[in-house]
């Protein structure tokens, strides 16, 4: 885990030098808003309400709508002008019962590992609020502002740690503005009631629930994927990643199929299937020709055959005379 901010738990004339860390993060499954058609991403541009026209992130402001509809425009100098804090020390205003702070005011969840020098501190304080069984309520300034958290400690399969969590302000929490109103309520229907809560009574195990949603949606992705259902998108980069791959993969089969032949494997595949070709035609012009070479020789025997024959004839034919 990487460190998000750096300072001191101080309670009377004790500090505690820690680092803090996120302690929680979120799997949600996210979408992009994109195009049915072709896939491609939808995107949004910063238009004026009053003259419809697109508007440079440098031209806006912050700006606080009143009750009427009316904008009070913050300037960046307006913003310089607010106070900010931005002191490095998580301040111990009291320790209160931990059945005190109402788990609606939790809002974000840190983990406090101490730095070397307060290891010692660090355990003592952990020690002390496991034993009191009290909460800390601090004041922190965390991104320039301050927030009122508690420290308690929670168990982990790395040992006991502290934890701060920061704490929404009282007028956050919203009122419920609707009553439940019931009638009469007999005996028999609270025995019951109360029978059935303690059948299904038990100890909390966050391992046993599982978010089957999320699961789902995996599923079904990875069953589009295998089933071909992608839209390839100019900012689709696995796919020419994976040629890229394939392709230096290739040349490495075929430079060693070429060292293993005792062949060059720097030559280019391409050439050397050229060379290779004109080197068997060459090879084999010699025994197709070989064949047209004896032909001569047979031709000549049987011109001398007829010549033989013919000079025989002339003879016999003078001696008759």
């Amino acid at each position: 885990m990487r460190a998000i901010w750096k300072g001191a738990v101080s309670f009377g004339l004790v500090s505690v030098p820690v680092k803090l860390y996120a302690a929680t993060e979120s799997h949600d499954v996210s979408f992009r808003q994109v195009h049915a058609k072709d896939g491609g991403r939808i995107k949004y541009q910063r238009i004026c309400a009053i003259d419809g026209e697109e508007v440079a992130y440098a031209d806006i402001a912050k700006g606080y709508e009143t009750e009427d509809g009316e904008m009070v425009i913050l300037s960046d100098e307006d913003m310089a002008d607010l106070p900010v804090t931005s002191s490095r020390e998580i301040a111990v205003e009291k320790f209160v019962p931990s059945e005190q702070i109402d788990p609606m005011l939790f809002e974000k969840s840190y983990y406090l590992e101490p730095e070397k020098a307060g290891a010692k501190p660090y355990a003592l304080l952990r020690q002390a609020l496991q034993e009191a069984d009290r909460m800390a309520v601090v004041t922190v300034a965390l991104r320039q502002r301050t927030s009122v958290a508690v420290l308690r400690v929670r168990p982990t399969e790395n040992g006991d740690v502290i934890v701060l969590q920061t704490m929404m302000w009282p007028d956050e929490v919203r009122t419920p503005d609707f009553t439940v109103e019931v009638g009469e309520v007999k005996d028999a229907e609270v025995t019951m009631a109360r029978m059935l809560v303690e059948t299904l009574a038990g100890d909390f195990d966050a391992s046993e629930f599982e978010d089957d949603y999320a699961e789902a949606v995996e599923a079904l992705v990875k069953a589009k994927i295998e089933g071909g259902e992608i839209k390839r998108t100019p900012t689709s980069t696995k796919s020419s990643g994976e040629v890229v791959d394939l392709l230096a993969a290739l040349q490495r089969s075929v430079a060693a199929a070429k060292s293993a032949r005792g062949e060059d494997a720097d030559e280019e595949p391409a050439p050397a299937t050229k060379t290779a070709s004109k080197k068997s035609s060459t090879k084999k012009a010699p025994a197709k020709k070989a064949p047209a070479k004896k032909a001569p020789v047979k031709k000549t025997a049987a011109k001398k055959t007829a010549a033989k024959k013919t000079a025989t004839k002339k003879t016999a034919a003078r001696k008759a005379s």
